[in-house]
């Protein structure tokens, strides 16, 4: 039998701030774990989006638009209007990230970075906030990369009392090249759809895969790889491995173990 899929009567009761509904959706994740998420999307409103806006950096570069925080907060309310409207009637579009090369520390090598539009950054944000509420409630207790409150000091923090507390005979250290650019988008849209069955949220997640990267006056479109510079890859790269790697480790390989086994994952 699939999972239920119903709505989540609580989160649209009229009058709630935002950070109640996401609450509320973050409680229905965590005590149902096969629950699918159908109506989500209505959350992009402007109560979200204002304090997305809020949250994003002054000093950020522009994307090819040029638009900064500073001019888009010049008719903030008219912007956000516009915005809202926009999004609701999904003719949003997200535009190529500007692409640009920075020195890569320790090398002589150039490290490509990715700027995307300043609507671009706070659309992925307010869906960061959204898909957060649901995956933080999923993502195993050792995975430390790129979540709210985790950092690689903490991975090493639970290295140490591995090590210190437990019979440890091998200790195995890999790293995932150029992972980033090469996720396969097709099984993150299948992954993606484990939790969330809101259309319109993976339609638009979509389009930002797809959006492309602008350079040197051409843009260039992949089937690979998460959008560059944008504050919604690291989360989508973390529901990628959640299925890909945390949970094969978890129900399948530790259970094969005579042993202590663990993982400790930073992105």
């Amino acid at each position: 039998m699939g999972a239920r899929r119903e709505e989540t009567p609580a989160v649209h009761r009229s009058g709630e701030p935002v950070e109640t509904k996401l609450h509320r959706i973050a409680e229905k994740a965590r005590k149902e774990p096969g629950f699918k998420f159908t109506s989500l999307y209505h959350l992009m409103n402007e109560d979200l989006l204002r304090g997305c806006f809020k949250r994003l950096r002054k000093d950020a570069a522009a994307g090819i638009d040029k638009m900064t925080k500073e001019m888009y907060a010049e008719n903030l309310g008219a912007n956000l209007s516009n915005l809202i409207d926009r999004l609701h009637r999904m003719v949003y579009i997200p535009r190529p990230v500007r692409r640009k090369y920075i020195p890569k520390p320790g090398s002589t090598k150039q490290r490509p970075l990715g700027i995307p539009c300043f609507e671009d950054k706070l659309v992925q944000a307010g869906l960061v906030r959204i898909l957060e509420s649901v995956y933080e409630q999923d993502f195993i207790e050792d995975s430390y990369g790129f979540r709210p409150s985790r950092s690689c000091h903490h991975a090493l923090k639970g290295l140490s009392h591995a090590v210190e507390d437990h019979p440890v005979n091998h200790i195995v250290e890999a790293d995932i090249k150029g992972f980033f650019d090469n996720v396969n988008q097709g099984w993150l849209m299948k992954f993606l759809a484990h939790r969330i069955a809101d259309k319109r949220i993976q339609r638009m997640v979509k389009r930002f895969l797809r959006a492309g990267v602008s350079e040197d006056g051409s843009v260039t479109v992949s089937d690979e790889g998460t959008p560059q510079g944008g504050v919604i890859s690291p989360l989508l790269a973390n529901v990628y491995l959640h299925y890909a790697l945390d949970l094969g480790f978890e129900k399948v390989y530790r259970k094969s173990c005579t042993g202590y086994a663990r993982i400790s994952i930073c992105r």
